[in-house]
């Protein structure tokens, strides 16, 4: 029997509602009408990209792999790092388990592979911008040389271009890699345009529409490279989301309010002096964090604080869960003792100065036009379909949560990740 091979295309802020347009398009639709679906995939707490991700690859919720944020929050710094490298995850990734069981490994644009053991490895070191123009240092020391080597001369004048794209590079060398190294055995490709648009401008507009119209050219090209230059009839063809995304009308920002209460100390011009409490912004959720976790009286009055803006009604508040309690029901446990979640449609924002409320609006991926972040139920989730020699054609499933799907696409290339938290789907596959 052929050796068979996986192709995962991640759709970063791929929504369920999608799929109906889907269905028309020229590339996506044949993959549906011979593949299998399920209709919505619900994301890990809080529904961020990086926690998204290390959870596909890992099977894991973040309480077990350890990747909380996106970002590496401090409180009082707006600009701080962000997770980027392996050796921040504490597990296991699919792409461990596949080199283990003989497979070649290939990641292009994927976030936590920095310096992963991976043969062609791209990965996303730096989001969204890179200060200085020398943008290849960002990546020495954590791609795969060759590739540097090969593409970065030729690519990397693509990655200032965020007016346009940032997929550009990313599709370049993706294809590129296809061709030349005739196709890895398993390759992880992440496009983030749609995510984009969506965060500037809504979940469903015009924009959003045409560029999943361009997503689906997209796959469009790496579907022919693999016909040209790959393993096709015995490739499973993957399209995931990481999360879905929400429209956002208003912005709460929490610390003003804290800073009125007197738990928090902030000069003029908004600089932090000193804190009790603080509030970093998940998008649609908030943790609040104690500068002094076993103060336990200052604790309780935080907490008592949090339960009494959730039962004002000026203050769009839905629940107040503890440290203990987010990591027994949404399995998340990080630098923070409380989360709150906001009431549609209003997200978190860090400002210590200014106005309470203020309107969404393009710029910070937390309180743009539309966020995510928040718990997994909330809607748009994402979704997941794939096609290929080990997918039961015509299945449907009609829910599943994003850990399930590393050990399913594991099996189907007929290995198991022991000891996850998610399920293999059987029922897509054949």
């Amino acid at each position: 029997m052929p050796k068979q091979k996986l192709m995962v295309i991640c759709l970063d802020a791929l929504c369920d509602i999608d799929i109906t347009a889907m269905r028309e398009m020229p590339n996506f639709g044949p993959m549906l009408r011979r593949g299998a679906l399920i209709e919505h995939i619900a994301p890990v707490y809080p529904s961020f990209t990086y926690p998204c991700h290390v959870s596909i690859m890992t099977g894991l919720y973040p309480n077990r792999h350890g990747i909380p944020h996106n970002e590496i929050v401090k409180p009082g710094v707006d600009q701080v790092p962000w997770y980027c490298f392996r050796s921040m995850v504490k597990a296991k990734l699919l792409t461990d388990y596949a080199k283990g069981a003989g497979f070649s490994t290939c990641a292009v644009n994927w976030p936590l592979t920095g310096g992963a053991d991976i043969d062609f490895n791209m990965p996303m070191i730096v989001p969204l911008s890179y200060p200085g123009d020398d943008w290849g240092k960002f990546y020495d020391g954590y791609s795969t040389q060759s590739l540097l080597d090969r593409y970065f001369w030729k690519y990397g004048w693509l990655k200032p271009n965020f007016d346009t794209s940032l997929d550009l590079f990313t599709m370049m060398v993706s294809l590129d890699i296809i061709r030349d190294e005739r196709q890895p055995d398993i390759m992880f490709i992440k496009l983030c345009d749609l995510d984009t648009v969506r965060h500037d401008l809504g979940v469903d507009t015009d924009a959003a529409k045409a560029q999943l119209k361009m997503h689906d050219s997209q796959v469009g090209a790496i579907l022919e490279s693999v016909r040209r230059y790959g393993d096709y009839e015995n490739t499973n063809f993957v399209v995931l989301g990481d999360h879905g995304q929400t429209d956002v009308e208003r912005v709460f920002n929490l610390n003003i309010l804290l800073r009125e209460r007197g738990f928090l100390r902030a000069d003029a011009a908004g600089n932090l002096i000193d804190y009790d409490a603080y509030c970093h912004s998940t998008g649609m959720s908030a943790w609040i964090a104690l500068k002094d976790p076993d103060d336990t009286a200052m604790r309780e009055k935080v907490y008592n604080f949090l339960m009494e803006i959730k039962a004002d009604p000026k203050y769009p508040v839905d629940f107040v869960l503890t440290k203990r309690e987010a990591d027994a029901q949404y399995h998340l446990s990080g630098p923070f003792d409380f989360i709150i979640e906001s009431a549609a449609p209003v997200s978190f924002g860090n400002a210590r100065v200014g106005e309470l409320f203020v309107k969404s609006a393009p710029g910070d991926y937390k309180t743009a036009m539309a966020s995510h972040g928040g718990l997994p139920e909330r809607k748009c989730q994402t979704a997941f379909f794939a096609c290929g020699p080990s997918i039961r054609a015509g299945a449907i499933v009609e829910r599943a949560n994003l850990v399930d799907e590393g050990p399913t696409m594991a099996r189907m290339l007929g290995f198991d990740m022991p000891g996850v938290d998610g399920r293999v789907i059987t029922e897509i596959l054949i």
